[in-house]
């Protein structure tokens, strides 16, 4: 059964810092993303990692604020969100996928979270 855990979250004030954790279980994928979705948003992509590689992809809005990194031998997907701004409020979701396909694209995902809740207040 595969299965992706989320943890993290948590509320923090502008300028503030978050680590989440993606654990992942019963899967080895190609490609490992981070995606979030506020209230009455599509979902967007945040950040992506193809993990043979360790080619990482970040979202405009988010490049040179958040950064991931990877522990194999936990299974583990961090992402590190530095310098937080009210509209990275959202729920964030980790997501896995295979090598085809954009890492921005949630159509190409197979396998998702269950979701942690960023919130930032200004």
């Amino acid at each position: 059964q595969v299965q992706l855990v989320e943890s993290g979250g948590g509320s923090v004030q502008t300028g503030g810092s978050l680590r989440l954790s993606c654990v992942a279980s019963g899967y080895t994928p190609d490609c490992m993303g981070w995606f979030r979705q506020a209230p009455g948003k599509e979902r967007e992509g945040v950040a992506g990692l193809y993990i043979g590689s360790g080619d990482t992809y970040y979202a405009d809005s988010v490049k040179g604020r958040f950064t991931l990194s990877q522990d194999n031998a936990k299974n583990t997907l961090y992402l590190q969100m530095n310098s937080l701004k009210p509209e990275d409020t959202a729920m964030y979701y980790c997501a896995a996928k295979g090598l085809g396909g954009r890492w921005d694209w949630a159509t190409n995902y197979h396998y998702w979270g269950q979701g942690t809740q960023v919130t930032v207040s200004s």
